[in-house]
């Protein structure tokens, strides 16, 4: 299959001038059956245009938006914009070996294969865990095999494009401008009986939070949290898991009453909120415990 990979920018112009080349040498590379690299720039205010006009005309396509909209909808762009296959979703912060997608291509013959995580130095794979009534992560040892992943990266993973578009890709009402909407779709996805792989092989290095630090930590951390809030409110179908959820939630509320202000800013959503979490009940196939129950 052919790969379309997707770089989401915003004011990256030295990011891109760092990582770029590497993307376009494993383009160059053959086997990694890339058939273009789309750029989509989110009304960035940097030189970035400039830039990838000026240095690597012909070489990628640009897609413009006129206004800035947020990670969730770039990479929308992008997944609407590609014309192959599978979608390489790869940020400004990464940088590809030369022969990063060789090894996932073959996992791809699985027709319930959605998405394959890049194995980004020192992490392994994504691990899912419910604690005291809320959904987290974290990172796995690493591993000398491909194995199942809890969600697979929006900033270095590929995906299946008609998969994608099936589940209409990030969730832009809820989610932006950014946090939880590649957990949340692949999420989607895994109850839906989808696959969700990490290969060790796919090796790429991922300079985290190099975007994210030009903004207000103070809001990024909000955003964050009220995020997390919206996925549990969102996808977590099981009344079990719901109901301890409650109880997570009025235990957090009584320790830290500040916290109230994260729950106004998702109760916000509400009505948005309960038609997705209508929608999620109506399509699942696979139960939330036997998700979690994967990575215990």
């Amino acid at each position: 299959m052919k790969i379309s990979v997707v770089i989401p920018n915003w004011n990256g112009k030295e990011l891109l001038e760092k990582n770029l080349p590497a993307v376009l040498a494993a383009a160059d590379n053959p086997k990694n059956n890339i058939s273009e690299v789309i750029v989509v720039d989110d009304k960035s205010s940097d030189d970035s245009l400039k830039f990838l006009e000026t240095e690597f005309a012909g070489r990628i396509k640009i897609v413009r938006h006129t206004q800035n909209r947020g990670f969730a909808s770039t990479v929308n762009t992008g997944a609407r914009t590609a014309r192959a296959p599978l979608v390489c979703q790869i940020n400004t912060d990464v940088t590809p070996s030369i022969d990063f997608l060789v090894a996932v291509l073959p996992h791809f013959e699985d027709s319930k294969v959605f998405a394959v995580s890049l194995h980004e130095k020192r992490f392994g794979p994504a691990r899912g865990k419910f604690e005291f009534g809320f959904v987290g992560f974290g990172s796995g040892k690493e591993k000398d095999r491909p194995v199942d992943s809890f969600w697979v990266n929006g900033g270095s993973g590929v995906f299946k494009r008609s998969i994608w578009m099936k589940l209409k890709g990030m969730d832009e009402a809820l989610l932006s401008p950014f946090y939880w909407e590649d957990i949340d779709l692949s999420y989607r996805a895994a109850k839906r009986g989808y696959r969700l792989l990490w290969e060790p092989r796919a090796n790429v290095i991922h300079k985290h939070e190099s975007t994210m630090m030009k903004l207000s930590q103070k809001r990024v951390a909000k955003i964050r949290e009220r995020n997390q809030l919206i996925f549990i409110w969102k996808n977590l179908t099981s009344a079990n898991m719901f109901k301890k959820h409650i109880k997570g939630l009025f235990r957090r509320l009584f320790k830290n009453p500040g916290y109230i202000r994260i729950v106004l800013a998702a109760l916000v959503k509400l009505p948005k909120i309960l038609a997705a979490r209508k929608k999620e009940k109506r399509e699942s196939k696979v139960s939330d415990e036997a998700i979690f129950a994967r990575f215990q």
